[in-house]
């Protein structure tokens, strides 16, 4: 699982060149190439040297602390990787996979509660992040939570493979075991979506945001949702709302 997160954090070395000027001396600095080739070669603790430097230059770029997070838990230093991956979010709270790097961290630490809490985040901000579920399922597992996330963690797989009433089937199911869990009710909203009942679905992602009021994305599927019933006001105020709490919904 830890080396599959430590991929995951140099999978953004291809869209630094995007994401920043070559005026910010950090998507530009032969460190950042440097760092990634150590990387791949074993060498962590060079390539945290480097990361180093890159940090020394300009210190309030958000990605080189996720790549040094990375780094460091290729070492096994989780509590360094936990203060790098904090720093990203205090730079970047919208950054979801510095939320779901930690997490595994956390888990590392044997911090469950901990791992779990990122992984909520992680999905809140990225829904789609298929391995954010299963890992905080794993996570759960060991908490012995794991009757109510098996259901969940089936659900969305069913949904992936065009199930939708299946899906539907197993996030009920769900919503039983543990009936204030926001995410299983955003979910089962996408899914009554996806069959054209856009009023279940508008009630369901109601009770994800009366859950979990700064839930950005439930506010954005509740404005398609309204769209696709001619709800012009209520798709712009929703709309409005989740660009608000997560303003990367803005290119969506």
């Amino acid at each position: 699982m830890f080396k599959k997160l430590i991929a995951a954090a140099f999978g953004v070395i291809f869209a630094i060149s995007l994401a920043v000027s070559p005026g910010a001396n950090a998507a530009d600095n032969p460190f950042i190439k440097s760092g990634y080739a150590k990387f791949i070669q074993g060498d962590y603790r060079g390539a945290i040297a480097d990361f180093d430097q890159v940090i020394e230059l300009n210190p309030n770029y958000a990605e080189t602390y996720y790549l040094r997070g990375g780094a460091k838990m290729g070492l096994g230093d989780y509590r360094g990787a936990i203060a790098d991956l904090d720093q990203v979010i205090e730079l970047n709270p919208n950054y979801a996979e510095a939320y779901y790097l930690r997490g595994g961290a956390k888990e590392g630490l044997g911090d469950l509660r901990g791992a779990i809490a990122d992984f909520d985040q992680a999905i809140d901000l990225n829904p789609d992040d298929a391995d954010a579920y299963t890992n905080r399922g794993v996570a759960k597992g060991e908490l012995d939570d794991y009757r109510g996330s098996i259901y969940i963690e089936r659900g969305i797989a069913k949904g992936r493979l065009g199930d939708y009433r299946g899906a539907i089937a197993d996030f009920d199911k769900a919503i039983e075991i543990k009936p204030d869990y926001a995410n299983t009710y955003y979910n089962r909203g996408n899914a009554k979506s996806k069959l054209g009942d856009h009023d279940g679905a508008i009630v369901d992602y109601d009770r994800a945001i009366e859950i979990r009021p700064d839930y950005a994305y439930a506010y954005y599927n509740r404005g398609v949702a309204k769209h696709k019933l001619g709800n012009k006001r209520g798709t712009k105020a929703d709309r409005k709302r989740a660009i608000e709490l997560n303003p990367a919904l803005k290119r969506r």
